[in-house]
């Protein structure tokens, strides 16, 4: 089976009163760009993550505004850093990474919310059945290039809002010399 592959840069996700503590009182997210799943856009709010040996700037932050802050970093972000972080499903934050946000209005000092991001497939309803693939599940996925790769323990994420498509980090795109959108095969 065919699905659409994507490589996730850096980013964060805000709540209404983190964002308004980076950017100031009522602060709006205004879209960049749409992202391939309902909804969801790059904003062109930037911030700075600040970690024990290092920071990195112009960190883009994705909207719109979730119920909880949280950064989804690559390994070699972490290493840079100087921060540890968890290999997680985004939204499970307990016990996760801690780390600075530098915003042009203000600074949060997080305790956790920092997690490396679980390589995952995105679908809907209805693609899912006509995979058939089930929430949960893990499966493998093989890219396509010149350094092709097979993907073990990829989970199947099943929303009625999805987009089918694969999410890998930057990390696991370049060691398969994969530009930012390719395509690639889900075997189970």
């Amino acid at each position: 089976m065919k699905i659409r592959v994507e490589v996730s840069a850096r980013h964060l996700h805000l709540t209404q009163h983190d964002l308004e503590v980076l950017f100031g009182d009522g602060y709006q997210l205004e879209k960049f760009k749409d992202l391939s799943q309902g909804g969801e856009f790059a904003s062109t709010a930037e911030v700075t993550l600040v970690g024990p040996k290092r920071k990195i700037e112009n960190v883009r932050v994705l909207g719109p505004c979730r119920q909880f802050t949280q950064i989804e970093l690559a390994r070699t972000d972490c290493f840079y850093l100087g921060v540890q972080a968890p290999l997680r499903l985004s939204g499970k934050i307990e016990g996760s990474g801690a780390i600075q946000v530098v915003g042009p209005q203000g600074t949060l000092d997080l305790k956790k919310g920092v997690i490396i991001a679980k390589r995952h497939i995105h679908v809907s309803d209805e693609e899912a059945a006509d995979m058939g693939l089930k929430n949960g599940q893990e499966v493998s996925v093989r890219s396509e290039g010149p350094r092709s790769l097979v993907f073990d323990h990829v989970e199947v994420r099943v929303k009625d809002s999805f987009n089918a498509a694969v999410h890998l980090d930057t990390d696991e795109g370049n060691a398969a010399m994969l530009p930012m959108t390719s395509e690639g095969e889900i075997i189970i």
